[in-house]
């Protein structure tokens, strides 16, 4: 009843993903008996034994493959020669960008089905309860797999890290040679010092209540006047009409986040954003439509024009800083 938590990093770094996956493994491993492994893919520079922390056992590093990055064939076929090798009951990825194209080429090797964007797991009477979104969140979905293993990508920021100490053991494991029919040239970064919006423990997001693409200055020094750690998002109807980047974009087919505060402004509250930031600690929503569904989520709402409240809130909170 072991379980396999498959995690990511990136030059050398554990992903931020990579605790919340171990975590839910975790859930399962406890619910079942058995204990959680976790498989690091490439050259790790920092500590993967600190993966113990939040409940791994023991840690599988294949630092012979992946050594310039993610590569599909060279990942996929690691995996499933390590999941063959341990027979689990379960294989949990991280449904971010390397996770959804990861994953269901795992399943494809081993002939399983996969289940994706997992928002909840449990066990009843032996089997693995998996929840899910469907109809673009507007629907939540209890599916089982009659496979083994069962797999299982979660989403991002759904499942918070828990520390439960365990082991944590190294071992380096080896892989085989494995053709690669892609070679990466060059990879870019996006460039910005901004906090991407889905690792910000504070987001500022934006709707279509907003009414035009230059009125996101408001947000922005609301945004700066929280300091750093803060960050910008927007709703799908904003992205769509060309107003902020997609990397912006909260909600079902855009991130999930998971801060610790989230300010909806001028967002009426759709199903579909609702999936991607429902779980933030603590929302604040700004709308001057009192009957908008935001409100019903919210732990602290302001009825009023976002053009008007969000310059004094602004500066209050420079005051207060």
């Amino acid at each position: 009843m072991n379980i396999l938590a498959v995690v990511e990093q990136r030059d050398g770094t554990l992903r931020r993903s990579a605790a919340e996956v171990v975590t839910a493994a975790k859930l399962i491993a406890d619910a079942q008996g058995g204990t959680v492994h976790a498989l690091v893919i490439g050259p790790a520079k920092t500590d993967v034994a600190s993966l113990g922390k939040y409940g791994a056992e023991s840690i599988q590093l294949a630092s012979g493959a992946g050594d310039d990055g993610y590569d599909a064939d060279v990942h996929a076929a690691t995996v499933a020669e390590r999941i063959k090798a341990g027979d689990y009951y379960a294989v949990l990825f991280a449904a971010g960008a390397q996770g959804r194209d990861l994953a269901p080429r795992v399943a494809a090797k081993l002939d399983v089905p996969l289940a994706a964007d997992a928002t909840a797991l449990s066990i009843d009477d032996g089997e693995l309860v998996i929840t899910r979104p469907v109809y673009a969140g507007r629907a939540f979905a209890k599916v089982v797999i009659d496979a083994q293993p069962r797999l299982v990508s979660v989403r991002p920021n759904t499942f918070r890290p828990q520390e439960s100490q365990a082991a944590g053991t190294v071992e380096n494991v080896g892989v085989s040679a494995t053709q690669s029919r892609v070679k990466v040239r060059e990879t870019k970064a996006a460039g910005s010092a901004k906090m991407d919006v889905a690792d910000a423990p504070i987001v500022v997001s934006g709707g279509r209540g907003l009414k035009a693409a230059e009125h996101w200055t408001l947000l922005e020094n609301l945004r700066d006047a929280l300091g750093s750690t803060a960050a910008l998002g927007a709703s799908r109807a904003v992205v769509d009409a060309g107003w902020r980047p997609h990397a912006e974009q909260v909600g079902q087919t855009g991130k999930t986040v998971s801060p610790q505060l989230y300010f909806a402004v001028g967002i009426s509250g759709a199903m579909q954003h609702l999936a991607g930031m429902r779980s933030a600690r603590t929302i604040v929503a700004i709308n001057k439509d009192p009957d908008a569904p935001i409100f019903k989520v919210a732990d602290y709402g302001l009825v009023g024009d976002a053009h008007e409240v969000l310059p004094v809130l602004t500066e209050e909170i420079r005051k207060g800083n």
